[in-house]
């Protein structure tokens, strides 16, 4: 699987969302920055994101997956801690 098709699949499924998806093989590395996470638990938030790519994980093509989910706000908080 290509990080591209990962992107695709994500922008699909959420709605106005800015993906980024890397990686070889099957070891994959995403970010999601959406709206739809505002008032989510961490661990909702990577659930929604496995829920999309589950038939992926479990056929084997995608084998191992780093997720970081953001809301627009919480995502522009962490690039000025970055740059800071």
């Amino acid at each position: 699987m290509a990080p591209e098709e990962i992107k695709h699949l994500l922008e699909q499924a959420f709605e106005g969302a800015d993906v980024a998806a890397e990686g070889d093989g099957s070891h994959f590395k995403v970010r999601v920055v959406a709206d739809v996470f505002a008032n989510e638990r961490p661990v909702k938030k990577q659930q929604m994101v496995y829920a999309v790519l589950n038939e992926h994980i479990q056929s084997g093509a995608i084998h191992a997956l780093s997720i970081q989910t953001y809301t627009p706000a919480e995502w522009d908080k962490a690039q000025k801690l970055q740059v800071g």
